[in-house]
């Protein structure tokens, strides 16, 4: 007789069901795992092996057949330890096999019987929930699952306290949701002295949701100021908290199964790899740019990361999400996230001083700043420069304004945005100023005849793409809403146009 047990493998963020079958039939003695089974999972027979004798049980001298079906997905993971071991055990007799119809099982085995924690609960616990099922999760991982609805999650230290659960013999309490620290310490906007034009950047980009970029000699203060973001933008709303965590179960960093309340901000060493950066490898994990879904990328040193991993954001920063295509699988991974990203003029960083120049000033600019794409450049929003802080600046007291003030103003202008939108757009798909594009952008962004001359004749000037002339509206658009203005007006324009003039091959001193 055939037992089954249900489990997942996962497709990027998509949970697709698996179907454990198990029987136990009579020949040479044998334990074989079919139905296309990566390492991981092909070694789970011998992890079984041992947790059932260290729970005072052994396998029957007979054949047992582990078949994965659909034969044709690819498996991968530990998690698929607990269902096969709870496959085997009903196969064996050990409990009734009903006990296991209600729920999807997860988890990898210790040789002792212990439950370790697995990556991606979360799905699971969704899909569980989607169709009216329970889970059978690691104790680590329950925390996680709860947060999935009003499902059935048995969350067990090891194999036996699960084993007299389904007897009837003990009884597992349901586990309590975790929740990360909604204000947890942030960096202040306070620590920064000067750079007060970047301030008023970081602000508008904040309150749209703006692509940034910025430009300045070594130790202006452009990491200080992009660190400093997190702590201006508004906690997560409920639905993208449950989305950013999910991303973070799959990739195995939802720590405690806490679920996050606070904007992702993710800053990759300019030396990282593609698939780190896109997503995929082998067992297609998300990369950075998913991993900061509903948040912030940091991408410091910008010229320095390789070209073609700058090329390969393109599509993201325009689609919000990212297909990563193998010969194996073809797999999406949302990736909604706000580019912040900072650069130095040219290599040494010093053009705008002669006395610290290098000898190839002022060629070198153009030289640096050309291995980055004017795609990539035209997809930025907000570019400023970042000038070098004046030693009498640094002596100055500490500003009045703290992040707190801040926050303050990208809340309100972040309501102003979402009541408009909830008025065009009832379904609440667009949050920002930077999500609006085609019709609802012009509902949003109109002019006056007198500002729409004013910008179509700076947008010839400045060359700009429709791509850019799009943007400096939404720019306009979000400037208008800090200062609480319903309509956009000829300074709103002239400040948005402000930030487009930092093209790929011009530079502070050009």
């Amino acid at each position: 007789m055939v037992q089954r047990v249900s489990t997942v493998t996962f497709q990027g963020v998509d949970v697709q069901e698996i179907d454990v079958q198990v029987q136990i039939s009579p020949g040479l003695p044998a334990f074989n795992v079919v139905g296309l089974a990566d390492k991981a999972v092909g070694e789970s027979r011998e992890r079984v092996r041992a947790a059932l004798h260290a729970i005072g049980l052994s396998l029957p001298a007979k054949r047992v057949t582990v078949n994965l079906a659909p034969a044709d997905v690819v498996k991968e993971g530990s998690h698929f330890d607990l269902p096969i071991a709870l496959g085997v055990l009903a196969a064996m007799g050990v409990f009734p096999a009903e006990e296991l119809a209600h729920y999807l099982v997860l988890g990898e085995l210790a040789l002792d019987g212990s439950i370790r924690a697995v990556a991606g609960v979360l799905p699971a616990a969704i899909a569980a929930s989607a169709s009216s099922r329970g889970i059978i999760c690691p104790a680590a991982c329950g925390s996680e699952a709860v947060w999935a609805g009003d499902l059935e999650v048995l969350a067990p230290q090891n194999l036996v306290a699960l084993l007299n659960h389904m007897k009837g013999m003990q009884v597992l309490t349901r586990p309590q949701p975790v929740m990360s620290a909604e204000n947890p310490a942030q960096l202040d906007l306070a620590d920064v002295k000067g750079q007060e034009s970047a301030k008023r950047a970081l602000e508008i980009a904040a309150a749209g949701g703006h692509n940034l970029l910025m430009i300045g000699p070594p130790g202006s203060g452009k990491s200080m100021l992009a660190a400093r973001l997190p702590g201006i933008l508004p906690p997560l709303e409920p639905a993208e908290a449950l989305e950013v965590s999910m991303i973070h179960s799959i990739a195995g960093m939802l720590e405690g199964g806490k679920l996050i309340r606070q904007r992702p901000f993710r800053d990759p060493h300019h030396s990282a790899s593609l698939p780190s950066i896109i997503g995929g490898g082998h067992r297609a994990k998300p990369g950075e740019i998913s991993l900061a879904h509903h948040g912030v990328l940091f991408l410091d040193e910008l010229p320095e990361f390789s070209r073609q991993t700058l090329e390969s954001m393109r599509q993201p920063l325009e689609t919000r999400s990212v297909l990563v295509s193998r010969v194996n699988y073809h797999v999406t991974f949302p990736a909604k996230f706000q580019l912040v990203a900072a650069m130095n003029p040219c290599r040494c960083g010093h053009v705008d001083d002669a006395a610290r120049a290098c000898g190839r000033a002022p060629k070198c600019v153009q030289d640096y700043q050309s291995k980055i794409s004017g795609p990539i450049f035209d997809r930025i929003d907000i570019h400023i420069e970042v000038p070098a802080v004046k030693p009498a600046d640094l002596a100055l007291p500490p500003p009045k304004e703290s992040s707190a003030h801040v926050a303050l103003r990208v809340a309100r202008a972040r309501d102003r945005q979402r009541a408009r939108f909830q008025k065009i757009d009832g379904a609440g798909h667009l949050l920002t100023n930077a999500d609006a594009d085609g019709d609802i952008l012009m509902q949003i962004a109109p002019l006056d005849p007198a500002t729409q001359k004013l910008l179509v004749e700076a947008a010839e000037k400045m060359r700009l793409s429709a791509r850019g002339y799009h943007r400096v509206l939404r720019v306009a658009r979000t400037i208008a809403d800090l200062a609480g203005a319903e309509s956009i007006d000829r300074t709103h324009v002239v400040e948005a146009l402000g930030y487009r003039r930092i093209q790929a091959g011009l530079s502070l001193a050009a």
